[in-house]
């Protein structure tokens, strides 16, 4: 038999060294993105962004992003959050575009190039090929004197930063920055579409994002799925309809097919107990007064009523009129938590 032995775990202190290091990238990022800020209060700047603001909310293609390197993942970031947002956009790769990616570039579209020093010498052919098909294009830079600063139509230019690297060479403050700016865009944007919870429930039905913004009738059962009787049925009439759909209830409605009650298997239960017999009339045993939401309410609020009141559904009416039920069960399944 084979002893394994426990080894005693230690706990190194953290030297001082290496949290003044940490602290420090993360002053430099605050630092760097009050720059940020700071810029807006710059008429220039301020400008410089209403007018690309503009050229996006009225461009009738896409939004091209292109950036080397660091700046090329922020780009794509940047591409991600806009797409997500409802600004159709796409990520064009500098070193794949000389290579047959232009075609993707339109007339119909505007192209932002991400650059910290403007000089990357992969982003020629875009502005060479933008140039040529009067395709407007921007370039958002740390250096508006640079080479790709000086060939775009206009130029954003972010504050130069320190960069939290030591030896001053790997992007870090930099590309939080251009980050900072990239959401600001996009926020910008979205708030001047006029994108609600509904239209990024639209684009992110798989995520958890989504679920949380579904709405009540999105989950809830319709139609011949609603279990319904009228008043005047008997206790009988109301089990075979809960057998029927399962749910442990039934709609009480009357000949508008408006809700009047509900009835569930547990005042089934309790009716057979004091008069023994499935013909009284279900009226005289359902609630008057049954837990209802609106179609239009969400999800997630379907189920905070239903922990709230200790029930496993919910009925769904628009008015009087009943047009759905909901259970715990099927929110749920939809990944609503």
């Amino acid at each position: 038999m084979t002893t394994i032995q426990s080894e005693t775990i230690t706990t190194r202190s953290a030297s001082p060294e290496t949290i003044a290091l940490a602290a420090r990238t993360v002053s430099l990022a605050a630092e760097g993105i009050a720059a940020l800020k700071a810029c807006f209060r710059d008429p220039a700047f301020a400008d410089a962004f209403e007018r690309l603001v503009a050229m996006i909310a009225d461009v009738r293609g896409r939004v091209i992003l292109a950036g080397m390197g660091k700046s090329g993942i922020i780009a794509r970031k940047i591409t991600a959050t806009l797409t997500s947002t409802g600004v159709p956009a796409s990520f064009l790769h500098p070193a794949e575009a000389g290579h047959g990616d232009l075609g993707m570039i339109t007339q119909d579209d505007v192209v932002l190039i991400v650059s910290h020093s403007g000089e990357s010498s992969e982003l020629a052919a875009i502005f060479s090929y933008c140039k040529r098909f009067a395709i407007p294009i921007v370039t958002i830079t740390a250096d508006p004197q640079s080479t790709g600063g000086k060939a775009a139509d206009f130029c954003i230019a972010l504050p130069v930063v320190p960069e939290a690297c030591p030896i001053q060479l790997s992007p870090t403050t930099s590309t939080t920055v251009q980050l900072v700016f990239g959401d600001a865009l996009a926020m910008t944007l979205m708030a001047g579409k006029g994108f609600s919870r509904d239209d990024f429930q639209r684009l992110h039905p798989n995520g958890k994002l989504g679920a949380r913004l579904l709405k009540v009738h999105d989950v809830m059962a319709r139609g011949a799925d609603i279990p319904r009787i009228a008043p005047d049925a008997s206790l009988l009439d109301a089990t075979i309809e809960m057998t029927r759909t399962r749910l442990g209830a039934t709609a009480v409605v009357d000949n508008a097919d408006r809700l009047v009650g509900a009835f569930t298997d547990g005042d089934l239960r309790r009716s057979v107990t004091v008069q023994r017999t499935l013909t009284d009339p279900v009226h005289k045993y359902m609630s008057v007064s049954p837990h209802c939401i609106g179609p239009d309410e969400l999800a997630s609020e379907a189920i905070r009523r239903m922990h709230e009141r200790n029930v496993l559904l919910l009925f769904v009416r628009e008015g009087e009129q009943l047009v759905g039920i909901v259970h715990l069960h099927d929110v749920l399944r939809a990944g609503v938590l």
